[in-house]
Formats: structure tokens, C-alpha cells, sequence
């Protein structure tokens, strides 16, 4: 029987929603081990002079303990 545990992070880059993803599970790998799924639960952007100046993620992140 396996038990999983759902966390919640949140990232930002100034790049992408995408790219902010991707930091949060780079980072997030090293230090949770079996990382099976994440779900993008919400998007945001921070503007500044009528431009997006930051991409923001809610990622609720799914691992599995050993």
C-alpha cells in the first residue's frame, strides 16, 4: 500500500507561468523524492508600468512516502 501527500508551494519568474512551474518542482526535487504529479491550482502576474513584470503559480504538488 503506498501513502501520498499532497504540499503546496508557490513560485514566480519573470519569464513565464510556466517557467515558475518548472522552478518550483526543480527546487522542490531536491528535497522531496518521488514526486509523482502536480496541479497548477492557481495563476497570477504582478504588473508594473502597464507591462507583466512577474508570473505567479500556486502548485499543490503530490509525492509519495516511503
Amino acid at each position: 500500500m503506498s501513502v501520498l501527500k499532497v504540499i503546496e508551494l508557490l513560485a514566480s519568474s519573470a519569464v513565464s507561468w510556466e517557467d515558475a512551474s518548472q522552478k518550483a518542482i526543480t527546487k522542490a526535487s531536491k528535497s522531496l523524492k518521488n514526486i509523482k504529479s502536480v496541479y497548477i491550482k492557481d495563476q497570477s502576474a504582478a504588473v508594473a508600468e502597464g507591462k507583466i513584470s512577474e508570473y505567479r503559480v500556486t502548485l499543490k504538488v503530490t509525492f509519495e512516502l516511503e
